[in-house]
């Protein structure tokens, strides 16, 4: 975890407590102990791995109580690091407290395992195994015909991709060739990074890894200036399968869009629209929003991918 999002971490449960008095609630939801000699045989990526996901299991639970109880105050940023006492401070109960009880003990014991093969810390960027796995490689610009709002005229918006990390992608982001502040993050859900983003549309703990056909989807929706509420999306994988895009072969994933965007400090708007991602890697292939707040209408499609330069 970065120094940044430790930090956002902290606030937040901080924050959590100052408000439900729960000062020392942390330790309510104990550890489920669990047998570190399970994992004995496994090398240290596959541990690594598991790990990563026991803490993005954890983050959806987090994220799913917060949205649920309406606190909107949880900072989880992408990617697989998660601050532990942020999450037991949300006081969770019932099915969610014994998950996430279960979820810290096998974490824990996954952490003793890796201690035990001396595997070090995780690093930070993907395996050339892995990477070679993916549709996507470092140096490649993705072209998108971009129009804002949906009837828009069309521009072309440049993603190229920076970095492949262990959990997640980096690229510089250019309109018509003139580069955007910030960089994109996106998880290998597809999942995006509000903090230090390029002003676009984003999507935040919307998307899952390994996405099923009829699965059903909860997450938010954040406006390119990210001044106002978020709006609150559901979605719906209605397809999958094996899509040529961009001369390009994906497992796309199709999925409905369905939601309420703000209008003011109390209205809202309906929003719908659907969206297609590669699901070994979460890059967007295609994105269309309508609705009536043109801070949440745009169409995206992916035109063409560019080699590396050189």
């Amino acid at each position: 975890m970065t120094p940044a999002s430790l930090a956002r971490a902290l606030r937040a449960g901080a924050m959590i407590c100052l408000l439900t008095g729960c000062a020392t609630r942390s330790v309510d939801v104990s550890p489920t102990q669990q047998d570190p000699g399970a994992f004995a045989g496994w090398d240290c990526e596959r541990l690594f791995d598991e790990s990563d996901r026991v803490q993005l299991r954890a983050a959806d639970v987090a994220y799913a109580v917060d949205a649920r109880v309406g606190n909107n105050m949880v900072a989880l940023s992408i990617g697989a690091a998660v601050f532990w006492p942020a999450l037991l401070a949300m006081r969770p109960d019932g099915p969610e407290a014994q998950e996430l009880a279960t979820l810290k003990g096998r974490f824990e014991a996954l952490r003793v395992a890796q201690a035990q093969r001396g595997c070090g810390a995780p690093p930070e960027m993907m395996s050339a195994a892995r990477a070679a796995t993916l549709p996507v490689a470092a140096g490649e610009r993705f072209v998108y015909e971009d129009r804002v709002p949906w009837r828009g005229a069309p521009r072309e918006l440049g993603m190229r991709v920076l970095n492949l990390k262990r959990d997640q992608i980096e690229f510089a982001v250019d309109l018509a060739g003139q580069p955007m502040a910030g960089l994109w993050r996106q998880d290998l859900a597809g999942n995006t990074q509000l903090d230090g983003r390029t002003p676009l549309i984003a999507w935040r703990r919307l998307l899952k890894p390994d996405l099923q056909l009829g699965q059903v989807l909860v997450g938010e929706l954040h406006a390119a200036d990210d001044q106002g509420m978020p709006a609150r999306l559901r979605g719906q994988v209605v397809a999958l399968g094996v899509q040529t895009v961009a001369a390009r072969a994906f497992d796309v994933a199709v999925i409905e869009l369905f939601g309420d965007a703000p209008t003011g400090e109390s209205g809202s708007t309906r929003i719908n629209g659907v969206m297609a991602v590669d699901r070994g890697s979460g890059v967007l292939l295609r994105l269309e929003l309508r609705c009536a707040n043109p801070a949440f209408s745009l169409r995206r499609r992916l035109m063409r991918v560019e080699p590396p330069p050189g």
